[in-house]
């Protein structure tokens, strides 16, 4: 026979606050909705989402960024006038 088991977490209250609205509007208490996380988690194996950042970026998303960022300094192609650089631009 199964046990439960308590779990306590320290959140802000806003935090608290608009999580709680949000799993209210789907019809779920606050334990249900981290019940839910939890065995999702333990069935996929990972967290159950996609992480992103502030702008909606995944961490792929980043990584990719990033290095097209260091790649297009690293081949840095200087013009003499406009026209060569539209002329670069669309090669």
């Amino acid at each position: 026979m199964a046990t439960n088991t308590q779990i306590q977490i320290r959140i802000n209250k806003s935090t608290k606050n608009k999580a709680k609205k949000i799993f209210e509007s789907v019809g779920l208490d606050m334990s249900s909705a981290i019940k839910m996380f939890l065995r999702q988690a333990i069935n996929v194996g990972t967290i159950p989402y996609e992480i992103r950042d502030e702008n909606g970026f995944t961490l792929e998303q980043i990584k990719g960024l990033k290095k097209d960022l260091k790649d297009a300094k690293e081949s840095h192609e200087s013009y003499n006038n406009i026209k060569e650089m539209i002329d670069g631009i669309y090669k």
